[in-house]
């Protein structure tokens, strides 16, 4: 099944082709990830929900090691991540070693409602790790960086108005730390030109995220 967001390319043309598809639009404003997540797992057909987003690919290994999974609905499957940028896995500035909940019965869990940074809920559950990764292609070209982080920054503003503050003096303290962790800390200098976009992805995402946040805070307040 597939919940399609108002796509652009090929993207339905192709899943039509496979007639064991199902292809639902949302109409209306994106309700942020959390909730599409919600969306999709309410409309899905099966009680065991395999969630994928449309920038990730699920390994020939990983589909084999989870046909041979003895389900259990109290448990949460947690499926490792490889990150790409330019076709290039990245294994540093944070990007290695990511294990996220996409593989649930859906009458005992389901996602958080978060606009962005959303994940399946475990409390109270178990958590299995998998073995075998998912291929995570999220960023192709600076523009996927820039397109991306309009989108996530506003999100978050959206999220988190009347909870947090920002300012500028956030905004750079923040975009500081997250370009210092990322590049020295967490090893992106070793990654070369990649590893240095990301972690000014990283520095420039903060900064924007507390800017826009002061923002609606001061608009909330008016």
């Amino acid at each position: 099944m597939i919940l399609d967001t108002a796509s652009d390319d090929d993207t339905l043309d192709i899943a039509a082709s496979f007639p064991n598809v199902t292809i639902h639009r949302h109409r209306g404003a994106f309700l942020g990830f959390g909730k599409m997540h919600r969306k999709a797992t309410r409309i899905a057909r099966y009680e065991w929900i395999l969630s994928i987003d449309s920038d990730e690919v699920v390994s020939t290994p990983l589909a084999k090691e989870i046909r041979r999974l003895a389900f259990d609905s109290n448990t949460v499957y947690a499926l490792p991540f490889h990150n790409y940028f330019q076709d290039r896995l990245i294994t540093t500035c944070g990007w290695s070693g990511e294990y996220h909940g996409r593989l649930y019965h859906r009458q005992s869990t389901d996602f958080s409602e978060h606009r962005v940074h959303e994940k399946v809920n475990d409390a109270g559950l178990t958590v299995l790790r998998l073995r075998h990764p998912v291929r995570h292609y999220s960023y192709d070209s600076i523009d996927d960086f820039l397109r991306k982080m309009q989108t996530y920054t506003t999100l978050f503003a959206e999220q988190n108005c009347g909870k947090k503050s920002g300012g500028p003096m956030k905004a750079w303290s923040h975009g500081a730390w997250a370009f210092f962790k990322s590049y020295f800390l967490r090893r992106g200098i070793f990654q070369g030109y990649a590893g240095f976009v990301i972690s000014a992805y990283g520095a420039h995402t903060a900064v924007w995220k507390y800017l826009k946040l002061a923002e609606r805070n001061r608009h909330r307040r008016r």
